[in-house]
């Protein structure tokens, strides 16, 4: 049997403002304002919109009857705010677990303990941590706190300095490669969970954290990683936009907080745009409601909630 072979094609010539245009409304969609129309394809790059179109798209390459621009830009900006939505709450999650973690491993370890090898499971690659954390020092060498430890302390960081200066990835790391007693104990005392569930949650909210800063499709889309389910939860995780956000209320510190600021914004989200969505294409069951309101376990801030 012959190998397949891929052949490339040439590559399609730039095109105007008018000829994008012309080229949406040649496959069938109604666009209404043609003025309108190009200013928004002069804000929003064409590749990056007509992905918006794809669930509309027939095998012929033109668009479902009915289809509008209309519609599709407010598709793309229903995409646009629940992202906006999502990062502000990932950014609260991502505060507390950056005081919780370095407390810690802090005050079992000592302030330089994330320095120790030994202080890790046999997975972690201590030398790419270490050139890692001098990498970050590096970059970040004018910001006050890298300063003032470079200049007062020989260049000594604490862990509640240098967890500051990790992405969420390398803070998702630092959990997964501790050694499990370790991870057993914050897991169980943050979220009342496992340690296997909590180094999954915080891997999908790396995904989920990085598709919203760099401005990624989410709807008509799914992430990489399927989500732990936690034991006798309602609902089984996949890798729907939906599934990601239990996470975030899994990973969320108050459950008062998450229904009266983030439930209340995420239905009026869903409510303004909804004759322009379908909530399927981002995985909401129709009882979608209920399972997000579903109560968390009780969340234990006690022995860790104090200033390092």
């Amino acid at each position: 049997m012959c190998d397949e072979i891929n052949v490339a094609r040439e590559l399609k010539p730039a095109t105007t403002f008018d000829e994008q245009l012309n080229k949406i409304k040649e496959r069938g969609c109604i666009v209404g304002d043609e003025q309108w129309a190009k200013r928004v394809l002069k804000q929003i790059n064409y590749y990056r919109l007509t992905a918006y179109f794809l669930p509309y798209k027939e095998p012929d390459e033109t668009y479902a009857e009915g289809t509008t621009f209309n519609n599709m830009y407010r598709t793309y900006e229903f995409d646009r705010r629940l992202r906006h939505l999502l990062f502000g709450t990932i950014e609260e999650i991502e505060v507390m677990l950056r005081a919780q973690l370095s407390y810690y491993h802090a005050h079992t370890y000592g302030a330089l303990g994330y320095e120790n090898k030994d202080n890790y499971n046999n997975w972690h690659n201590h030398e790419r941590f270490m050139n890692q954390i001098s990498e970050d020092i590096e970059h970040n060498k004018n910001k006050l706190s890298v300063k003032h430890h470079n200049q007062f302390y020989g260049g000594k960081f604490p862990i509640w300095v240098v967890i500051e200066l990790f992405t969420v990835g390398q803070l998702s790391l630092f959990y997964s490669d501790m050694n499990r007693k370790d991870k057993k104990i914050i897991a169980k005392e943050l979220y009342q969970t496992t340690d296997k569930n909590m180094t999954s949650w915080l891997k999908c909210l790396t995904e989920l954290r990085n598709n919203c800063a760099h401005y990624s499709r989410l709807y008509n889309n799914k992430l990489i990683s399927v989500p732990a389910t936690p034991e006798n939860f309602p609902y089984t995780l996949g890798k729907n936009v939906f599934d990601y956000i239990l996470v975030l209320k899994f990973l969320y510190y108050d459950s008062d907080k998450w229904n009266k600021e983030f439930m209340v914004g995420l239905n009026a989200l869903v409510e303004e745009y909804e004759s322009s969505i379908e909530l399927e294409r981002i995985g909401f069951p129709e009882i979608w409601n209920d399972i997000l309101n579903y109560p968390n376990p009780k969340m234990n801030f006690q022995k860790h909630n104090d200033k390092t």
